[in-house]
């Protein structure tokens, strides 16, 4: 008896043991299927636009049947691309502004770049009522929806004719919106043309001409990161930055590294605002050399460097390597914006709107709406706040050293034109211990009490910032108002 009652018992256990492995496999099938709706759902419900429109995705492009590629409009309502039927029913994209948008809007032929690449989902897409449809069925293909983006076309031109005969780029947003309201990049080329131009701008890896230097253009910083070492040395050392005093004698050696002011200038004994205004890059090696260098690279990477950039843009990554391995040498070129940091026009854009808006990053944006082709509205993009990223007080002490290097500093060829402002300029060597040359440089803001427009400029080989960049940005900040009040 006591034998058979063993042998139930047994069976008793083994069978529950049978039940409850088969109870976890269902329910880590369930777990998975449940998993792999919900990723489903995810894709084709909150993903669906993003992946649609993004440029390596083909799928949209059968739509070519259906649909006439639709327009882009300027902020102000003028055309930047358009899609023009022949009598034979031919199509043919249009760009009347020429190189001027040229990277911005892009090109849909010989494949897609820039706008027409982002937005390609739209373009090839109508939203229409169905009575406009039905009134546009005696053509078979229906007209698409229409992209309207934050450019000004006039502050464009004057951005795009400002920067001249220079290589480089500007950018002009709005920094409590965040709109891009300019954006040009040269060297450029005619959309129209690209079909025929276009094995010579892809063989021609020197002037890589396609290249949106705005978003996509890495360079060295210069005396314009010294935005991002003030701010450093205003958080590790919150007492010695207000009594911070420094005798500049023109260069500043420690061990094999000497750092030189520009033109060997001897700017004399300085405070913090004073070396941050006349652009002291022995002040600021010397700064350098007192910085955490593991906070310092936090710290850049709160404001996004190795990181991406909160836009849809497709842009590169701006790179800032110092660490608490890094040299003395290191820690001084860094600090002045030279060493191995690299930045987009549009990071350096981002980082002065913040200071501009208090200390807060909003997310930049070009598209700002979508309409149907009968002006019904299909999408509408409104300002988006990233982040805060520094304190109203630092903004405010930050914004006071930039309004002095336009007061008093290496951007006073900004006084004078009926707008206050704020900036800092750049010169930033590049090549082999900096000697191939010096890239021109300016960032800055106006109407500093309000402000209302941040300019970011590069002039390749332009020198200093104060001899080509500041003009360079003077003539988009006059074309803004002078805009404005018309």
């Amino acid at each position: 008896m006591r034998e058979v009652q063993f042998d139930q018992e047994s069976e008793v256990h083994e069978g529950k043991g049978r039940n409850t492995e088969l109870g976890i496999v269902t329910y880590t099938f369930v777990f998975l299927f449940l998993m792999l709706a919900g990723y489903l759902i995810y894709l084709n419900v909150f993903k669906a636009k993003e992946l649609n429109s993004n440029m390596y995705n083909t799928k949209q492009d059968a739509n070519i049947d259906k649909y006439i590629r639709g327009p882009i409009l300027s902020a102000d309502g003028s055309v930047l691309a358009e899609t023009r039927v022949g009598d034979d029913g031919s199509e043919t994209r249009v760009y009347p502004y020429a190189n001027t948008f040229a990277h911005v809007i892009g090109y849909a032929t010989n494949g897609k770049a820039g706008l027409e690449a982002s937005c390609n989902y739209d373009l090839l897409d109508s939203h229409a009522s169905v009575l406009t449809q039905l009134k546009e069925s005696d053509n078979e293909k229906q007209m698409g929806d229409s992209v309207i983006v934050t450019l000004n076309a006039s502050l464009q031109n004057a951005a795009y004719q400002a920067l001249g005969g220079y290589n480089g780029a500007v950018v002009a947003l709005e920094p409590k919106t965040g709109k891009i309201l300019a954006m040009v990049s040269k060297p450029d080329y005619d959309p129209n043309s690209i079909a025929e131009i276009w094995e010579s701008v892809v063989t021609d890896s020197s002037s890589s001409v396609l290249l949106n230097r705005a978003t996509q253009g890495l360079y060295p910083p210069g005396s314009t990161f010294k935005i991002l070492t003030t701010l450093a040395f205003m958080r590790q050392q919150p007492n010695a930055y207000k009594t911070f005093d420094f005798t500049c004698d023109s260069r500043l050696t420690v061990g094999d590294m000497t750092i030189n002011c520009y033109n060997n200038n001897a700017h004399g004994e300085e405070d913090l605002k004073g070396a941050f205004a006349h652009s002291c890059n022995t002040a600021f090696a010397k700064i350098g050399l007192s910085l955490d260098n593991d906070e310092f690279h936090s710290m850049c990477e709160e404001f996004l460097f190795n990181k991406s950039l909160p836009t849809a843009l497709q842009h590169s990554t701006s790179q800032f390597v110092l660490d608490g391995d890094s040299s003395d040498g290191e820690e001084m070129t860094t600090a002045i914006g030279q060493g191995n940091t690299l930045v987009t026009p549009l990071h350096m854009a981002l980082i002065t709107a913040t200071v501009a808006n208090g200390g807060i990053m909003m997310k930049p944006y070009l598209v700002d709406h979508v309409e149907a082709s009968d002006g019904s509205m299909v999408t509408k993009n409104s300002p988006s706040k990233y982040k805060r990223l520094m304190t109203t007080e630092e903004a405010r002490i930050i914004t006071d050293f930039m309004k002095e290097t336009v007061a008093s500093g290496t951007a006073t060829a900004l006084n004078g034109y009926g707008f206050t402002a704020a900036g800092k300029t750049g010169s930033a060597e590049y090549g082999a211990n900096g000697t191939e040359g010096t890239h021109s440089w300016f960032v800055g803001f106006s109407n500093v009490d309000d402000p209302d427009l941040v300019v970011a400029v590069i002039a390749e080989d332009g020198g200093t910032g104060s001899q080509t960049a500041v003009p360079i940005a003077a003539s988009v900040f006059q074309a803004y108002y002078s805009i404005k009040q018309s």
